[in-house]
């Protein structure tokens, strides 16, 4: 009896030991590319070409927030912007006010439609009309790229190619809207209250 319950304690050991490997490996499989480095190795390749990240960023990211953007000949808004950042972004904001190098942030566009209801008039968005793609950038990694300059890589997808962006030179179509924003580092701040401290 006492050698088959050794027996038995030195099979047990390997086996438990086993299934505590697989079980983190299963674990990290479930946990995706979610961080920094893995979102922007997928967003940015070697030249400085910048891409839509094929993640489900609607579920696995933070809204920083949404913009309506009013009709001007008629009531109610002819699209909304919701911007989204990775959480761990989120949190290193809150901590040193400015986002991590390889942040990447995407504001997604979608058309709206408006119409009277028991509550008054309201607008809800509807189909995508293209993302917007920022990656920030406090290295210099790209200086002759032109997708790239004042601290960020600049890109704008539209919704029916996902896979190559339409931006040419950042200077000539991204920069001047972000003018206003130049202070705080180029992005509209006060439209984002979850960067703002607990």
């Amino acid at each position: 009896m006492p050698m088959r319950a050794t027996a038995f304690k030195l099979i047990a050991v390997p086996v438990s030991i086993i299934c505590a490997l697989i079980a983190i490996i299963i674990a990290l499989r479930s946990m995706g590319p979610t961080n920094e480095t893995n979102t922007f190795d997928m967003t940015v390749s070697s030249t400085g070409a910048i891409s839509l990240p094929e993640i489900d960023f609607r579920k696995n990211w933070t809204v920083l927030g949404t913009w309506s953007v009013n009709d001007e000949e008629k009531q109610g808004a002819k699209g909304f912007h919701t911007v989204y950042a990775e959480s761990s972004s989120v949190d290193y904001f809150r901590k040193h006010k400015k986002f991590p190098d390889r942040a990447v942030i995407i504001k997604e566009l979608r058309n709206a439609k408006t119409t009277p209801l028991s509550t008054g008039t309201v607008s809800w968005p509807t189909d995508l009309s293209g993302w917007f793609v920022l990656v920030k950038d406090t290295k210099k990694r790209f200086p002759q790229n032109r997708l790239w300059g004042n601290g960020w890589g600049w890109a704008f997808f539209t919704a029916d190619n996902t896979n190559t962006t339409i931006t040419k030179d950042y200077k000539a179509e991204c920069i001047g809207c972000h003018i206003p924003a130049k202070k705080d580092d180029w992005l509209y701040l006060r439209a984002y209250p979850v960067l703002k401290s607990k």
